[in-house]
């Protein structure tokens, strides 16, 4: 089973992708700033650069 949690606050967001059988972040990134200038996205696959 795959869980995808996210944490939204008031200009970022936050989430990670989980593979729950094998306890693997699978996938996770953050959205900062959002909604003012100087915004940025970052998602990282780990063992995937």
């Amino acid at each position: 089973m795959k869980i995808l949690v996210i944490n939204a606050g008031s200009s970022s967001l936050k989430y990670q992708l989980i593979d729950m059988d094998t306890n693997e972040v699978i996938a996770k990134g953050i959205c900062e700033r959002i909604g003012i200038e100087g915004s940025s996205i970052t998602h990282k696959r780990p063992g995937k650069d």
